[in-house]
């Protein structure tokens, strides 16, 4: 910790202009923080990851691996908040609040009710589109480079739905994905998206297939980068829970940990569900509530399939994986961070998936088969991206709800981008972290 502390470090000499090196701390260790520090680790910045836990498990690790441009649509829409009071008093169903006392659940709920407009939406589509292409683009740039294999395909997105209702708002989608440009968006008949999945039995009315979408492993996407970012000469500060900053002049001079503290020229939050409680640290107000998913993870030929699938209707998500795996994972339970994972909610998954694929007889799981993690969601449905208050040296990254791993390489760029000053790789007004504030 002294040469962290110090600001100086052992890698400088691999520098010709070490002298002026400056010293980052990204705060978070999943996807958002890892893209961040290896991108500003490449730009010639020490870096010095700091996390509160070992990295073996965070929320980045379980998730279905979409790197997915389709994904226009924000969390917040005028129909979820309708469907979200009907299911939260299902355990089973896709969507829980679990009911409690909390400020600033309130707080996030009045403003999400208040995002999710027929505008918000449209004028959603344009920055998530951008930055799901930014980001493929730069996970399509690690492929073949040292260090990292991590099972990327791009094979599209099959959205399969079974109601006239859904086949309706399907057509809409389709022209909306066309609009901005993802013109390679189409529209399947039940007998078209079944042939795409020839051995096994389907119930569909018919589907959406985003071919521009891919996917990739999530587990060794995260240890490949780890393991390249300690190559690369990029500190991890593991265990420690990041508790306050030192704040002078209007700049973050260190970061303190129940542990030490560690000076920096930038600080970059990117804490996932956490980083709610840090921004308040600065005064910067920044709705944000973990929304808690599940996934199990089998090796079963029997449950093998050709693509990857959202189930509209069960909202479920299946993604082959890795070669000889599917995930199967779902659900949307906002809670508490410390409560206790409910395992009736992974039952609710694998009823949905029968729901659509009748023959996949999916054994419920032992409870330590079963992985949970929380997605930090904001209270718009759009991450929280940018400079934050007056704090010109310290960035935040996070709030990308079920699309942290989709948007993280791309997130990361843009990080090092506002701290390098260069111009940036799109419009990143809509994600102002300030714009709650």
């Amino acid at each position: 910790a002294a040469f962290v502390r110090s600001g100086l470090s052992r890698f400088q000499p691999h520098f010709p202009n070490f002298k002026a090196m400056q010293h980052v701390i990204v705060i978070g260790g999943g996807i958002v923080g890892l893209s961040s520090a290896y991108y500003l680790r490449q730009a010639g910045y020490e870096v010095t990851l700091i996390d509160k836990n070992d990295l073996s498990d965070n929320c980045s690790y379980g998730n279905a691996g979409y790197v997915c441009p389709s994904h226009f649509i924000p969390l917040a829409t005028p129909g979820i908040v309708k469907k979200g009071l009907k299911w939260m008093w299902n355990s089973r169903s896709p969507f829980y609040i679990q009911p409690r006392l909390s400020k600033s659940l309130i707080s996030w709920g009045l403003q999400f009710m208040r995002s999710a407009t027929p505008e918000h939406v449209r004028n959603a589509g344009i920055p998530l589109r951008d930055i799901a292409i930014l980001s493929k683009k730069m996970y399509e740039s690690w492929i073949g480079q040292p260090g990292f294999d991590f099972a990327y395909e791009q094979k599209g997105l099959l959205e399969i739905f079974q109601t006239e209702e859904a086949a309706h708002h399907a057509a809409e989608i389709v022209a909306r994905a066309h609009e901005l440009g993802l013109s390679d968006t189409a529209l399947l008949s039940a007998a078209e998206v079944k042939a795409l999945e020839p051995h096994i039995h389907m119930e569909a009315a018919g589907a959406i297939w985003f071919k521009c979408d891919a996917h990739l492993y999530p587990p060794k996407v995260m240890q490949q980068l780890i393991a390249v970012l300690k190559a690369q000469g990029v500190h991890f500060v593991l265990n420690e829970a990041v508790i306050d900053f030192d704040i002078r002049q209007h700049t973050i001079k260190a970061v303190k940990t129940d542990r030490s503290v560690y000076t920096a020229d930038h600080v970059v939050l990117a804490a996932g569900s956490w980083s709610r409680e840090l921004a308040e640290k600065i005064r910067l107000r920044m709705p944000l509530v973990g929304g808690r998913g599940y996934s199990i993870t089998t090796q079963d030929p029997k449950f093998r399939i050709n693509y990857p699938a959202v189930f509209v209707e069960s909202r479920i998500a299946l993604t082959p994986m890795d070669g000889n795996k599917t995930r199967f994972g779902g659900t949307m339970e906002i809670t508490a961070t410390n409560t206790p994972p409910r395992l009736q909610r992974v039952q609710g998954i694998i009823d949905g998936v029968k729901r659509f694929y009748p023959e996949f007889d999916i054994p419920m799981p032992e409870p330590d088969k079963v992985w949970y993690g929380f997605r930090p969601c904001s209270a718009d449905g759009l991450p929280y991206i940018g400079k934050a208050g007056q704090y010109k040296n310290f960035v935040v990254a996070t709030g990308h709800s079920m699309l942290g791993m989709s948007l993280g390489a791309g997130t990361g760029k843009l990080v090092q981008e506002l701290i390098t000053g260069e111009p940036l790789s799109m419009d990143i007004t809509p994600f102002d972290p300030n714009r709650f504030a």
